[in-house]
């Protein structure tokens, strides 16, 4: 502020002595007038996931309005779809979200085998139940480990990476992918699990139960993680519901909504599942959840290892693959919350119409409600435990 932006009202005594600064005496009230700033975030930020913006109108320190602004990743998905057969779409689904691309693919192998009516043998259900929970883990583990690092903590990060490699290995094993593993395919699954899997996922399963607990110390035992998180960014269970929040950000607030417990679909209704629950909804609630999904998914994969059978793994396809003409919707649990596949067929090679309900795009917009009236420090810890991709928000 220069001298000549001073009011009549105000006066400036120049210094009296060397060294000294300059006295404004305010005359009056001493209120004086602020202008609002728009701070952008994004698309490329470390406080953000993927090139997703959020332009937040601040007043001060503090947020007035947050709008999210999508589409940056807009592929064209759901058209892209209707050009590729059903088997040639399983390679299509494990990029929108390419954090759970084992889960998309289950979600759309059994969209298209309840158009078919198909029977998958059972070894393959729970090869699929395995492979999904590993899954799972390794999605929620890249979310503990940035999470923290948002915060000012590196380590977990570090933890976090050395886990989710041995998971990968043991998945590139099976599928021979890391990350776009297309291995189910419509009637079960591509190949049976190689020689020594299952011995090296139980001892995996048991190695990854010690390390969670070092999250519960390093994050959840922190006060300085419990200062940043508690009581920030509180979502109620009826603003969550009508946004259509779902997931481990739906459970904070209190709702054991699981796909896997509400519509079994694979094994899911011989298996225990258990649901974790919040109760206040906030940051720390949030990422309480998503640790203790980690636990449950080691649960389930071992009541996996002890009743998986023997037998075939898929079922002989004909060259090309045509679903009945109808209409179908199946959801499942992504690892980010509720995913749904709405598929209809006119009876030929490719889909007619094959829309997506993402998990993704609910959670990004509960943001604007949570974002307002919090403090720049607090909308970090926001943006980080709404969990969200921002592939398969734009798709």
């Amino acid at each position: 502020m220069s001298v000549s932006d001073l009011s009549a009202r105000e006066t400036i005594h120049p210094a009296s002595a060397p060294g000294e600064s300059l006295n404004l005496e305010i005359v009056g009230d001493g209120a004086f007038t602020t202008a609002d700033m728009t701070l952008s975030v994004g698309p490329a930020h470390p406080a953000t996931h993927g090139v997703l913006r959020v332009v937040l109108e601040m007043d001060g320190e503090r947020v007035k309005t947050a709008y999210p602004v999508i589409g940056y990743m807009h592929r064209g998905f759901e058209k892209l779809a209707e050009h590729r057969d059903f088997r040639q779409n399983l390679a299509l689904v494990n990029r929108h979200d390419w954090l759970s691309g084992m889960t998309n693919e289950i979600g759309l192998a059994l969209t298209v085998e309840r158009m078919l009516e198909m029977e998958v043998p059972e070894r393959a259900q729970w090869i699929r139940m395995i492979c999904a929970e590993w899954n799972r883990i390794l999605n929620h583990l890249l979310f503990i480990g940035s999470y923290g690092l948002e915060l000012g903590a590196i380590t977990p990060m570090f933890y976090a990476t050395r886990e989710r490699e041995r998971i990968q290995y043991l998945l590139e094993a099976a599928s021979g992918g890391r990350l776009h593993y297309t291995y189910n395919q419509p009637g079960g699954v591509k190949i049976d699990l190689p020689k020594g899997f299952l011995h090296q996922s139980v001892e995996l399963v048991a190695d990854v139960k010690k390390r969670l607990q070092d999250f519960d110390d390093l994050l959840l035992g922190n006060e300085i993680f419990q200062a940043r998180t508690k009581g920030v960014g509180p979502l109620s269970t009826d603003v969550a519901l009508s946004y259509g929040v779902s997931g481990p950000t739906l459970q904070a607030t209190g709702i054991p909504e699981d796909v896997r417990v509400s519509e079994p679909y694979l094994k899911y209704d011989q298996v225990e599942v258990p649901v974790p629950v919040g109760e206040n909804g906030d940051s720390f609630d949030r990422f309480y959840c998503l640790l203790a999904r980690m636990k449950a998914s080691c649960h389930i994969i071992e009541q996996c290892h002890d009743m998986i059978p023997a037998g075939p793994v898929n079922v002989k396809l004909p060259k090309m693959v045509k679903a009945p003409e109808g209409a179908t919707y199946v959801r499942v649990e992504n690892p980010l919350g509720s995913l749904g596949y709405w598929l209809e067929s006119d009876g030929g090679r490719t889909p007619w119409r094959l829309k997506m309900r993402t998990a993704s795009f609910s959670n990004v917009q509960v943001l604007p409600y949570l974002l307002e009236g919090t403090l720049v420090p607090d909308a970090i810890s926001v943006l980080g435990s709404v969990f969200f991709v921002v592939g398969d928000v734009d798709r």
